[in-house]
């Protein structure tokens, strides 16, 4: 167990269609075919791992110029960052007490552009940037082709990085710090397993956006699932690290539990 600090990073808020969130969240019936949509507001976060052999940024956010031409409108209108312009990733770090240059490593779980925006910092830097090489692929494929995913924004990543490519399915780069793959959401997603002396945590980036993705095993919705059976052996994955390790598991987009994990562990 290692002796660190896992801080948490406000980085705004996207307002979106909660079909996103849950397959099958708002359906017709016979007497209501048309129901209102649940139209709701989902946290975006990132993490800094104060640990002893470094500090590292755990994901970068949405670009604060998500609203003024950095995100094509089709993305902006479905995800709608409302707040990104007041979220820039330098003076969010300096709100919680770290400056660009205090961060010896980044890593990303996954490139799509609420996870990425903040990428630019790192621009021409020899700052590790951690992701897998199926991401990378991936985030590339799809930004100048038409197949892949749409979420992704070329100029988040498409920078001079010092890129440290995750090979594996399981890679440890840190004592008590895991990167573990959870292919589904996207072919490369990665999330981190940290064992803190007052626990183990297992962080799933965007495999498990919200609670009922993990407790009620409802996957991802409207085009956000990669591969559905790679979606839910990954989460059987996930659950046997929480059983294993009587773990916390973290998810990437639930308000409820952002409420309650906002003053972070270790400290």
């Amino acid at each position: 167990m290692v002796d660190a600090t896992v801080h948490v990073i406000d980085r705004g808020n996207l307002e979106c269609d909660l079909n996103y969130m849950m397959e099958g969240h708002t359906l017709g019936t016979h007497d209501e075919p048309n129901p209102e949509t649940d139209y709701g507001e989902i946290p975006v976060w990132n993490l800094v791992i104060d640990h002893p052999e470094g500090t590292i940024l755990w994901d970068t956010g949405s670009h604060h110029d998500a609203l003024d031409g950095h995100w094509p409108e089709p993305l902006w209108q479905a995800f709608y960052p409302y707040d990104a312009d007041e979220h820039r990733l330098d003076d969010d770090l300096e709100a919680a007490g770290f400056g660009i240059d205090d961060i010896d490593y980044v890593f990303q779980t996954h490139l799509h552009l609420d996870h990425a925006g903040g990428l630019e910092f790192f621009d021409g830097t020899d700052v590790p940037v951690f992701v897998h090489e199926r991401e990378l692929e991936f985030a590339y494929r799809s930004a100048k082709t038409d197949e892949g995913s749409a979420a992704y924004v070329l100029g988040d990543f498409d920078h001079d990085l010092n890129w440290e490519l995750l090979h594996e399915d399981r890679e440890r780069r840190f004592e008590d710090v895991e990167f573990v793959r959870f292919p589904g959401h996207t072919p490369g997603l990665t999330g981190t397993v940290i064992h803190l002396e007052e626990g183990t945590l297992v962080f799933t980036g965007d495999q498990v956006y919200q609670a009922p993705n993990f407790e009620e095993e409802i996957p991802l919705g409207a085009g956000l699932l990669w591969g559905k059976r790679p979606w839910f052996e990954s989460l059987r994955r996930i659950e046997e690290l929480q059983r294993r390790h009587d773990a916390e598991v973290v998810y990437g987009h639930d308000p409820e539990q952002f409420e309650a994990i906002r003053e972070g562990w270790g400290a």
